[in-house]
C-alpha cells in the first residue's frame, strides 16, 4: 500500500536514483544510503542525528498513519468538542459562509495555494480581491485608505497605537485605553506596550472620565465590549487638541448602521472581518483591518494593494509602498508584520460583494432588531438591562450572574459571558434564532410562552437616532452585479483563472516552501467542531480541540528539541516576538534589564530585526563572509564589544544564503559565554527536520513556521502561523493568556508572558492541517521529506551551475534545501536583469523564485520535496534557456531593448493584436518550449509599472471605465 509520505514526496526511488548519480554520490554504500550519504554531505558532522536516532521511538510522535486512519482520529477528536450556541460576543461571532464562497475560495486550491503576489502579473486575481476587500473596509470606516488585512483585531490595535506614536507630534509616552475595550486587547496591549516603552492609561470614556493633559494617542472601542453605544467624537476632538491620534476599533457589520469612525473624525480605525462570512474556528485565522485618514498612508503597516499601470498601459493591481517591507527597512521598520490573512479577507470581501450594502444592512438590522427584542423581554422579566442604546449586546446587571451563565450553557446549550459576579454579557449575531432569545430570557425570569409579530425591518433597535449612519457606502459596482450564485461562482472563477497557483506549477521560492498541502490535511477545518468553536468557550466544550493542540505541542517540541511550545502565534513575525519578549522576560526576571543587545547577521530574515525592536531591544548587525556565514571573527568582537549588554543573538539555520554553517555550535556557544540567549529563526527548519534539532545545536528559542514547513497552505499571503518552542528556563515567559482553557501546557507548563494574539491558541481554526501532516508523515516520513527537499535542491543548484553561478555552498560543495543562483554576470554581460529572468518565467509557465534576497541580483530557488523530477526538469530546462536568450541578446540576435526577456510576459492579447513588430516571432514569445501548447498559462496583464504605482497610489476600486 502505498503511504502518505509517497504520495507527499515528489519524487520517487528510481528518480531519486538518477539525481544522485548526477550530483556524483556513490550508490554502493555499505552503512547508509545515498540520500544519507549526500545529507552526511551537507548536514554538518557536530549536529548530524543519524537514521534511527530520528525521534520516532520513544518520542511520543505515533507511526505514520494512513489518511483514512488520520481522518478517523481526527473525527474522534471532533467528537469530543460540543459546539453550542456561542453569544459572548467580544469581537467573534457565529456568521453564515455563503456555500459559493466556502466552496470557491475556502476549499479550491486555485486560493489557497497561491503565494504573495510580488509577482503581480500572476495575481490579478487576488489581487482584485484584496483592492475589494480595501475599498470595503475604506467605505464603511469612512477612511481614505485601508490596507490589505491584519492578523487580527487585537494585534491591529496595538500596530495602531504604534502607528499613533509615530504620527504624532506629541512628546507624550502615554496612550489611552477605553475601558470598554475587549479584555483580549487590554491583555496585548499591555504586553506591547511594556517593550517599548509606552505608558497605558486606562479611562472610563463613555462615562465621561476626562483624558490626561499629555499624550499621543487615544483607543476607543465602538461600540464597546459592553455593548454600549455612545458617541466618541468630544474624546476624539480632546485627543486632536493634545496633539494625540484617535484609534478607533470598530465593528464592520454595526458601521452599516451607524455613523463611520472616520465621519467621527478618527484618524485610524481597526477591527476584524470574522462575522463577514469567516467561521470562528477556535479563535482564527480572520483577516483584521486597518484604514486611515489621508496623510497617514505611509504609516501603514502591513500589505497596500495599489493600482498602476501595465506595459500597455492598461491598469493593473500591484502591492505598493514595498519600501516599507522589512528586508528592506530591517531595523528601521516600523513593523514586523510582513504578512496578511489574504485568504480570510478574501473571503470577507467576497461575503461583500455577494450580499452588496443592501443585504449587509438587512443582516445588520436583524441583528439590532433582536438584540432590541432581548432587551424588551428581558426589561419585561424584570432584569436590570445596563445601556439603553447598543448594537448587538445587552449587558444585564443580576445578582446570580455565575448561576445564569452556568444555566444556559447546561439547560440550553448557550454560552454567555460572565463579565463579571454581578454581570451577564449577551450577544447576538446573523445565527441567533428568536428560540435562542426566547430560551435567555426565560433565565432571566422571562414568560414561557410568546407570540409576537413581524419586527419592522426598518428600525434600527436600540441605536441612537444622532448615531445612525447618513452616508452611501460600498457604491462601486463590483458589490451590486454578483447576486446570484451563477453570477458569483463566476467571478470567483475568472479571479481564480487570472492567477498562478500551486496547482498549476512549481512556486520554487526560496526562504518560503510552497510544498503540497494535501487534501486530507486541509479536510477537517470545515468541520463544525473545530470551525464554529468560540474561542472563550468554556474547557468542556473544546476537550477534543485542547487534546489536538496538546499532542501538536508535543510533537514540535520533540522535533525541534525544545521543552515547551506555544501555538499562539499568528504569524511567523509574532512568533519571532513571542521568542524574544521571552529572552526579555528571562531576563529581567534574573534582575539584568540592562541586557538589551540582540546581534543579527546581515543576511538574517528582514523581520528579525524589526521584532527586535519591537520587544525592546537595541539591533547590532554582526557581517557575514564570503561564504555567506556568520563571520566568527566579527561576532567574537561584538560579544566582547556588548558583554555586559547583550541579550540575544537571532541567526536562521539553515542560514539565510541557504547553507549549513559548520561552525554552529562555536557560535551558540560563544553567545551562551557571554551570558545571552539564542534565538534560532525557524524558518528553514524544514532543511533540518529529522537530522538536527534546533535545541540541540545550542538553541534557547525559535518560531516554527507552520506554513512553511508543516503544510498550512500561504493562501495568497496568508494565513500563517508561527508557534514559539523554547527550553525549559524560558517556558514561563513565552505568551499566555487570560482567557485560555488550558491549566498546563505539554509538558507541564505554565505560561505566564502576555498574549501576542487576540485568541488563547492564535489560528486554532487550521491546526488540524499540521497536526493530520505530522500524523501521516510520522517521524520517519518527516526526515524523508528533508532528504528529497535537499536533494532536489542541490540537483538544480548542480544543473545550472554551468549557466548561474550558485552563489554560496557548504564545505562539501552542497546546499541545503534552496540555493542562490548569481545573475549579476548575466547582467553584466548580457544586460538583462533578475526581473527580466522572473517575468521571462512566468512565459515558460513559472512563478519566479524569490528575487534579490538576500542578496540584490540573484534568485533564490527552493523546489521542495513535493515536487516531482519532470517539473523540476522543466524549471532546469526553462533557466537554460533564459541564458541561451540572454546570450542572443548579447550576440546581437535581438536588439537590447527589443527581445522575449525585457518584453516579458506576454499576453495573449500583445500576441494577436495589431501588426508583430518585434524582432523575435510569436511563436518564440509565446511557447519557447513545446509542451507549453497545450498547458499554456496566459497572464492577464503585461510587466507592470511599479514606479508609477508608488507616485500615483491608488488602493480603492478604480472605476470600470479604467478598464476601457
Amino acid at each position: 500500500m502505498v503511504s502518505f509520505a509517497d504520495r507527499h514526496i515528489g519524487i520517487t526511488s528510481q528518480a531519486q536514483r538518477r539525481m544522485l548519480d548526477a550530483l556524483g554520490v556513490a550508490s554502493d554504500l555499505e552503512d547508509w544510503s545515498p540520500v544519507e550519504a549526500l545529507m552526511r554531505q551537507a548536514v554538518p558532522a557536530s549536529i548530524f542525528t543519524p537514521s534511527g536516532d530520528s525521534g520516532s521511538g520513544d518520542s511520543g510522535i505515533p507511526s505514520a498513519a494512513s489518511e483514512a486512519e488520520t481522518l478517523a482520529e481526527l473525527r474522534d477528536l471532533a467528537s469530543r468538542n460540543t459546539v453550542n450556541r456561542a453569544m459572548i460576543g467580544l469581537g467573534y461571532y457565529g456568521t453564515f459562509t455563503p456555500s459559493v464562497i466556502q466552496r470557491n475560495v475556502l476549499e479550491n486550491p486555485s486560493w489557497y495555494t497561491a503565494y504573495t503576489p510580488y509577482q503581480p502579473e500572476i495575481s490579478q486575481g487576488r489581487l482584485e480581491a484584496l483592492i475589494n476587500f480595501q475599498t470595503m473596509v475604506s467605505d464603511l470606516t469612512g477612511l481614505t485608505t485601508a490596507n490589505s488585512s491584519m492578523l487580527d483585531e487585537s494585534t491591529a490595535v496595538a500596530e495602531g497605537m504604534l502607528l499613533a506614536r509615530r504620527a504624532s507630534k506629541a512628546k507624550s509616552d502615554v496612550f489611552v485605553v477605553d475601558a470598554d475595550a475587549l479584555p483580549q486587547t487590554k491583555a496585548l496591549l499591555a504586553t506591547r506596550a511594556a517593550a517599548v516603552g509606552i505608558e497605558l492609561l486606562e479611562r472610563d470614556l463613555a462615562g465621561g472620565e476626562e483624558l490626561p493633559e499629555a499624550l499621543f494617542g487615544v483607543f476607543v472601542q465602538y461600540p464597546g465590549a459592553s455593548g454600549r453605544v455612545w458617541d466618541p467624537s468630544a474624546v476624539i476632538d480632546a485627543a486632536h487638541v493634545a496633539g494625540g491620534i484617535a484609534v478607533v476599533a470598530a465593528d464592520l457589520l454595526a458601521l452599516t448602521l451607524l455613523r463611520s469612525p472616520g465621519s467621527l473624525g478618527a484618524d485610524v480605525a481597526v477591527g476584524t472581518t470574522q462575522r463577514f462570512g469567516v467561521p470562528m474556528g477556535f479563535g482564527g485565522p480572520h483577516a483584521g483591518y486597518m484604514a486611515v485618514r489621508a496623510g497617514l498612508e505611509r504609516q501603514l503597516p502591513g500589505r497596500l494593494v495599489g493600482v498602476s499601470v501595465d506595459a500597455e498601459g492598461r491598469p493593473a493591481y500591484r502591492l505598493a509602498l514595498q519600501t516599507r517591507e522589512q528586508h528592506i527597512r530591517r531595523e528601521k521598520a516600523t513593523s514586523n508584520i510582513c504578512t496578511a490573512q489574504v485568504l480570510l479577507a478574501v473571503m470577507a470581501s467576497m461575503y461583500a460583494v455577494y450580499h452588496g450594502p443592501d443585504g449587509l444592512r438587512t443582516i445588520a438590522r436583524n441583528v439590532a432588531l433582536r438584540a432590541s427584542l432581548l432587551r424588551d423581554w428581558l426589561v419585561d422579566a424584570g432584569a436590570e438591562v445596563v445601556h439603553e442604546s447598543f448594537f448587538d449586546t445587552v449587558t444585564v446587571r443580576t445578582a446570580n450572574a455565575a448561576s445564569i451563565v452556568s444555566r444556559a450553557h447546561d439547560e440550553f446549550g448557550i454560552l454567555l459571558r460572565l463579565a463579571d459576579a454581578g454581570t451577564v454579557g449577551i450577544s447576538v449575531d446573523e445565527t441567533t434564532t428568536f428560540t435562542d432569545l426566547h430560551r435567555v430570557a426565560l433565565l432571566f425570569g422571562g414568560k414561557q410562552e410568546r407570540t409576537f409579530g413581524w419586527a419592522d425591518a426598518g428600525s434600527p433597535g436600540a441605536l441612537p437616532g444622532e448615531l445612525l449612519r447618513q452616508d452611501e457606502y460600498l457604491t462601486h459596482p463590483v458589490f451590486h452585479v454578483h447576486r446570484s450564485e451563477t453570477a458569483m461562482m463566476r467571478y470567483l472563477k475568472q479571479l481564480a483563472d487570472r492567477d498562478y497557483a500551486l496547482d498549476r506549477g512549481m512556486i520554487p521560492l526560496g526562504s518560503c516552501t510552497m510544498k503540497l498541502n494535501a487534501a486530507t490535511e486541509m479536510a477537517a477545518i470545515t468541520w463544525p467542531e473545530f470551525a464554529q468553536l468560540h474561542p472563550f468557550a468554556p474547557r468542556e466544550d473544546v476537550e477534543g480541540s485542547l487534546a489536538m493542540i496538546d499532542q501538536l505541542e508535543a510533537w514540535l517540541a520533540e522535533v525541534t528539541g525544545y521543552d515547551a511550545v506555544s501555538l499562539q502565534p499568528n504569524a511567523g513575525s509574532q512568533g519571532e516576538l513571542a521568542g524574544l519578549l521571552a529572552i526579555r522576560g528571562f531576563h529581567h526576571a534574573n534582575g539584568q534589564e540592562h541586557r538589551t543587545v540582540c546581534l543579527i547577521p546581515s543576511s538574517a530574515h528582514g523581520t528579525n530585526a524589526a521584532s527586535a525592536v519591537l520587544a525592546g531591544m537595541k539591533v547590532v548587525v554582526v557581517a557575514t563572509d564570503e561564504l555567506g556565514n556568520v563571520d566568527l571573527d566579527d561576532l567574537r568582537a561584538k560579544i566582547a564589544q556588548h558583554a555586559e549588554s547583550l541579550a540575544a543573538l537571532m541567526i536562521t539555520y539553515p542560514s539565510t544564503h541557504g547553507v549549513y554553517e559548520e561552525q554552529v555550535v562555536q557560535i551558540t556557544s560563544a553567545v551562551h559565554d557571554a551570558g545571552g540567549q539564542v534565538y534560532v529563526d525557524g524558518a528553514n527548519l524544514n532543511a533540518l527536520l529529522g537530522y538536527a534539532r534546533f535545541g540541540d545545536l545550542g538553541g534557547d528559542v525559535s518560531h516554527l513556521n507552520l506554513h512553511k514547513t508543516f503544510a498550512i497552505p500561504h493562501g495568497g499571503g496568508g494565513p500563517g502561523i508561527g508557534p514559539v518552542a523554547a527550553k525549559a528556563h524560558l517556558a514561563p515567559y513565552l505568551p499566555g493568556h487570560p482567557q485560555e482553557q488550558k491549566d498546563v501546557h505539554a509538558g507541564g507548563y505554565v505560561f505566564e508572558g502576555g498574549p501576542v494574539s487576540g485568541a488563547p491558541y492564535g489560528s486554532a481554526g487550521v491546526l488540524p492541517i499540521s497536526w493530520a501532516y505530522v500524523r501521516m508523515m510520522g517521524a520517519d516520513g518527516l526526515r524523508e521529506a528533508t532528504a528529497a527537499a535537499v536533494l532536489s535542491a542541490n540537483y538544480i543548484a548542480a544543473r545550472l551551475a554551468d549557466h548561474f553561478p550558485v552563489l554560496y555552498t557548504g564545505e562539501q560543495g552542497r546546499v541545503a534545501h534552496e540555493c542562490i543562483l548569481d545573475l549579476r554576470p548575466l547582467k553584466s554581460t548580457t544586460g538583462i536583469t533578475v526581473d527580466d529572468v522572473a517575468k521571462r518565467l512566468i512565459d515558460f509557465g513559472f512563478h519566479a523564485p524569490t528575487m534579490s534576497f538576500p542578496v540584490p541580483g540573484t534568485l533564490m530557488v527552493e523546489p521542495t520535496e513535493s515536487e516531482d523530477l519532470g517539473e523540476l526538469e522543466r524549471f532546469i530546462e526553462a533557466m537554460i534557456m533564459i541564458k541561451a536568450e540572454a546570450d542572443a541578446v548579447a550576440a546581437g540576435r535581438w536588439p537590447a531593448d527589443d527581445n522575449p526577456l525585457v518584453n516579458a510576459p506576454h499576453t495573449a492579447a500583445s500576441l494577436i493584436s495589431g501588426e508583430w513588430a518585434h524582432a523575435y516571432t510569436r511563436e518564440e514569445a509565446a511557447y519557447p518550449v513545446p509542451a507549453l501548447v497545450a498547458t499554456k498559462y496566459w497572464p492577464p496583464v503585461r510587466r507592470i509599472d511599479q514606479a508609477y504605482g508608488d507616485r500615483n497610489l491608488v488602493c480603492a476600486c478604480p472605476p470600470i471605465e479604467a478598464f476601457a
